[in-house]
């Protein structure tokens, strides 16, 4: 990892792909994550680590299974949220997101349990960025 301040939007710039996150700093035994959303994921499950989003650019969804039922968190750019360990969550953009994300390392994107992964979503424990 870099010893050096880290442009963020220099990072996003240099990927394309959607829904396969970049690692571009390590604290503790987390990684800090960049990736770029667009449709949807797929429903999945953290059982052991709650997963934490900011959203740097555009408009998340976040469809989660709760006890009392299903509902869907609107994040707009700017906004945190925490999905705690153990929900079942489907996030998803219509018009496209960029996003910061917290997780221990190792952690898989589609969680320990999930659907059917479609083409466009990267099974992944991110991507190490180079300097």
């Amino acid at each position: 990892m870099s010893k050096q301040p880290i442009d963020l939007k220099t990072v996003l710039a240099g990927f394309d792909e959607i829904w396969s996150p970049r690692i571009v700093a390590h604290v503790n035994d987390y990684d800090v994550r960049l990736a770029k959303v667009a449709g949807e994921h797929v429903w999945h499950v953290h059982e052991n680590t709650d997963e934490f989003f900011l959203v740097l650019d555009g408009t998340l969804d976040i469809a989660l299974r709760e006890a009392a039922g299903e509902r869907v968190v609107t994040l707009p750019r700017g906004s945190v949220f925490v999905v705690p360990r153990g929900t079942f969550h489907k996030p998803s953009s219509v018009e496209g997101a960029e996003l910061l994300l917290f997780e221990p390392t190792g952690t898989l994107s589609v969680g320990d349990e999930h659907d059917e992964v479609p083409d466009h979503v990267q099974v992944t424990v991110g991507q190490e960025i180079s300097f």
